[in-house]
């Protein structure tokens, strides 16, 4: 997709309400069965779950309003333990190095003889 439709896209998407955002994606998600050339490539983790979530919210006839304002708290915490990951594999990988022996020091050469 050229940047211009997708600037285009996302300036209608933003005018309207929640409610109405969940049947426009419920529609792509129905294009997308009928007529993707590709895969959409898939959600990390964190995504996959804050999915999951909001799916079940919305198949229990949650209020829009409502599942917006879960997700927002949603993609906070998800936000945070994406920094606690990041810190986490910073912390593992500096150990890694940190346990690595060390080459063995070059032998020194012998003291000149003085005359």
């Amino acid at each position: 997709m050229h940047e211009v439709l997708k600037e285009r896209i996302l300036r209608r998407l933003e005018t309207l309400p929640e409610a109405r955002l969940y049947q426009v994606l419920d529609y792509i998600e129905f294009l997308e069965s009928r007529f993707a050339e590709r895969q959409a490539p898939g959600p990390n983790v964190f995504q996959r779950f804050a999915e999951g979530v909001e799916d079940t919210l919305r198949a229990g006839n949650v209020s829009a309003s409502t599942v917006a304002e879960a997700m927002g708290f949603m993609s906070k915490a998800m936000g945070v333990l994406s920094g606690v990951a990041a810190a986490g594999k910073s912390v593992a990988s500096d150990l890694a190095g940190a346990t690595k022996p060390k080459p063995p020091d070059a032998p020194k050469p012998p003291d000149a003889p003085t005359s």
